[in-house]
């Protein structure tokens, strides 16, 4: 089935390059130059993968990430021109689930997206619900319940909390969980899995969730389902 992916970029330069990189690989693009036509054409159309720049007049590239996370979990590439890492996690912490700097060769981009797409590929998982005591992560809506609360995951989120909850009190190093969010990415250190760990300890909290009692800190390791 031909995947979907939405271009975001006020430059239709880029636009036209990332079509021309994607479409030999069968890929079927949308050109979006603005973040309000590109949440009007997610409300509408069936889009695998969103790619959007970070630099962009009036509404930019976080902003329009963080509007999008409102309603949808579709998979999010952030495209910058910008390396420092400070910028890098910014863009993760707003829900993107990976980025690419410019410049980029045809078979990075490829790369990466392929990458996404598989990791957010669960349509033909045999069993689509994990359940672990009161909690329960249903694999085709990316949300976790407890009780009366639910909450929805970003990707990124989802492999983490999968990963956890499929396997309590193992310890997953640092290293593991870089691999099982993060498979294709030669930028992506250990502070980024800290960072994703604390925001959604935040998020789960603020939905009503017992977040300091079920991931715990394994001090010099990593982090464990309890």
């Amino acid at each position: 089935m031909t995947k979907t992916i939405l271009l975001v970029d006020d430059e239709q330069r880029m636009l036209d390059l990332i079509e021309l990189f994607l479409m030999p690989a069968g890929f079927r693009c949308i050109k979006n130059r603005n973040g309000q036509d590109a949440i009007h054409t997610l409300q509408k159309e069936s889009i695998d993968l969103v790619i959007l720049d970070v630099m962009m007049p009036i509404m930019d590239g976080w902003e329009l990430c963080k509007k999008i996370r409102m309603f949808s979990n579709v998979p999010i590439m952030m495209l910058t021109a910008r390396s420092e890492k400070l910028d890098l996690v910014k863009g993760l912490n707003t829900g993107a689930d990976d980025y690419i700097t410019k410049p980029f060769d045809e078979q990075e981009l490829i790369a990466r997206v392929n990458a996404l797409l598989r990791r957010s590929n669960h349509e033909h998982t045999p069993q689509n619900i994990v359940v672990h005591g009161s909690f329960e992560l249903n694999k085709e809506t990316f949300s976790l319940h407890y009780e009366a609360c639910t909450i929805r995951l970003t990707l990124k989120e989802f492999l983490i909390i999968e990963a956890l909850l499929s396997r309590p009190q193992k310890t997953f190093t640092r290293e593991e969980l870089m691999t099982i969010a993060w498979e294709f990415d030669a930028f992506i250190d250990q502070r980024t899995v800290d960072s994703h760990i604390r925001n959604l300890r935040e998020k789960l909290r603020t939905a009503g969730f017992p977040s300091e009692q079920i991931i715990k800190t394994v001090w010099g390791i990593g982090y464990k389902w309890v």
